[in-house]
């Protein structure tokens, strides 16, 4: 399956808090935050969501392309996603700007607090779909994750003119675009992603209810933490499918990422939604366990008898001889 990657490439500056963020809010003095956290630890990591995407098809032996906007100084992460079974030949290099910078701090109840930078991403407008498809012969799903807010209409809307499937995954823009632009990203998706704060904030700012959004879309898929996922459709009841349990618990950056990437390694291999989405479910557990969006790596024959424990000898002998 030929799959294209929209959304955003960037730095992630992760730092954790020895604490709770909600022991330093006021609840009447809201309005006048001014806050400053003493970190303990700081990573710099290689992140962004499309690019942790892509990583995580790559870890399951599918290829894919990832389309983005970077700036000059991508060379090492391009190298290191082309290791790891990317093609970045569709990757716009800006003349001007830096690659995006994501800063992000976690306490220790896993709340965050993070800033984006766009820079580069900014350009991302300026890339077609079309060219993409004529370099890999074809576009069988495009992802539409989190990235400049106007190239993800732009792309969605060169979904629906030229016929590419394609997955709405609005995530953190869903804060920043107003409803009617939100109504024009989900708007004939095949699958909609998002976690379960982003499910009601999608149905208050559309005003859609959660029937119309069902509309709309084929398969809505939501992200539930340490609960799994919910799917609901239009034609079929609510399937609920829950993650392995986690050997420990890292940075949970780019977790939602690995669930995208299992999902859709799945879809590649013919494997059916609830399938799918227990690979999902499994790639994100590994990806828990590591801190850092693209650090962990997926041993083959410890991730099928993950599969088995948490869904079953049937679902690891199915999965096991479609990964690489």
């Amino acid at each position: 399956m030929r799959i294209a990657v929209t959304g955003s490439i960037a730095t992630d500056h992760l730092m954790s808090y020895p604490g709770r963020f909600a022991e330093q809010l006021v609840a009447d003095r809201l309005e006048q935050v001014s806050l400053s956290f003493l970190v303990d630890e700081l990573e710099v990591r290689r992140g962004g969501i499309a690019a942790n995407i892509t990583f995580g098809l790559g870890q399951l032996g599918v290829g894919s392309a990832l389309v983005g906007a970077v700036g000059r100084d991508f060379d090492d992460y391009r190298s290191w996603l082309e290791r790891h079974g990317v093609d970045t030949g569709s990757v716009h290099v800006s003349e001007t700007k830096h690659t995006a910078r994501f800063l992000c701090t976690t306490d220790t109840d896993h709340n965050q607090i993070a800033s984006f930078y766009a820079g580069a991403m900014a350009e991302a407008r300026e890339i077609e779909l079309k060219p993409v498809a004529d370099r890999l012969g074809g576009l069988d799903v495009v992802v539409i994750s989190a990235n400049d807010p106007d190239a993800m209409l732009r792309h969605t809307q060169e979904c629906r003119d030229r016929g590419y499937r394609f997955l709405a995954d609005p995530g953190q823009q869903l804060a920043r675009m107003d409803g009617d632009a939100i109504r024009r990203l989900v708007d004939g998706a095949e699958y909609l992603f998002t976690n379960e704060y982003e499910h009601g904030l999608l149905l208050q700012s559309t005003g859609w209810t959660h029937a119309e959004v069902l509309s709309r879309v084929g398969i809505w898929v939501t992200s539930l933490g340490p609960k799994g996922v919910q799917v609901d459709s239009k034609t079929e009841p609510t399937l609920e499918v829950e993650p392995p349990k986690e050997k420990q618990k890292g940075d949970p950056t780019g977790v939602g990422d690995a669930l995208r990437a299992g999902f859709l390694a799945g879809l590649t291999h013919d494997l059916g939604l609830e399938r799918s989405l227990q690979l999902g479910c499994t790639l994100a557990t590994v990806s828990l366990e590591t801190d850092g969006p693209q650090e962990y790596e997926v041993e083959r024959d410890s991730f099928v008898a993950r599969i088995a424990e948490a869904y079953g000898d049937a679902a690891a002998a199915e999965v096991q001889p479609k990964l690489r």
